[in-house]
């Protein structure tokens, strides 16, 4: 309770899950837009889209799973890509200035949704094997599952989603506090103390300069980053598939 005596909410809206929410919408609303009237031959709108969408269908699901377990895990994948990069391209966004997915909870989330597909497809694929397989590779000794089962566990059911999620939060985190010093330090030359006359302001041409370069580079590490992401859980998924479970 606060010092009020009134009850704190269970749940309330902060400013990065707003972004979120926004983020997600403005991009349902774009791929909605380019697909509503599909030409045969296509405006630029309409071709964009599908390059982007054959894409990721072709170099990160298909490649990956092939055309029959594609098709099973594509609208998860497809959402998880378009997700991810929508909630990455608003930290170059005037005004919003922060990725969505460089808190973790969101990070954390779509770890675990792709640890969940990597589970629920072995397990679908291989009801009987695929865990015993996961924690007991055929082939070794047993009295040196003592040391492998654990070392099996951890790395498969723990360090997967764990680092999936980290290696998202800290990309955008990064890129976040690149930009945050660079404009900060062109504030500071340009209306701190050229402002006043001195001429050590003139430094902040540099660090504008630095701040739209690194800009430009957020905008390919926010697709990167949504094509890694996908493509190694679309990797996680084939491994649980894979004939040997």
């Amino acid at each position: 309770m606060g010092l009020s005596g009134a009850e704190e909410p269970i749940f309330g809206l902060n400013r990065i899950m707003l972004i979120r929410f926004l983020a997600v919408a403005v991009m349902m609303l774009i791929l909605w837009l380019a697909v509503r009237n599909m030409r045969v031959v296509p405006t630029r709108f309409q071709a964009g889209a599908e390059f982007l969408l054959g894409f990721v269908r072709q170099n990160v699901i298909v490649d990956t799973l092939g055309e029959k377990d594609g098709r099973r895990f594509m609208p998860v994948l497809m959402a998880m890509f378009f997700g991810i990069l929508a909630m990455n391209i608003t930290g170059i966004v005037p005004g919003l200035n922060i990725a969505g997915t460089s808190v973790i909870g969101m990070p954390l989330v779509l770890a675990l949704v792709a640890f969940v597909l990597f589970i629920y497809a072995g397990l679908k694929k291989h009801p009987g094997a695929f865990l015993k397989n996961s924690l007991f590779p055929p082939g070794v000794p047993i009295p040196i599952y003592i040391i492998v089962t654990p070392i099996e566990f951890l790395s498969t059911f723990i360090l997967r989603p764990v680092t999936l999620a980290l290696r998202l939060l800290m990309n955008m985190v990064a890129g976040h506090l690149l930009l945050v010093l660079c404009f900060a330090a062109t504030h500071f030359f340009f209306f701190s103390l050229l402002a006043y006359g001195d001429l050590l302001g003139l430094l902040g041409i540099g660090t504008l300069a630095f701040g739209l370069a690194f800009t430009l580079f957020e905008i390919l590490v926010a697709v990167l980053q949504a094509y890694v992401f996908t493509y190694l859980a679309a990797v996680y998924i084939q491994l649980a598939l894979a004939d040997e479970h």
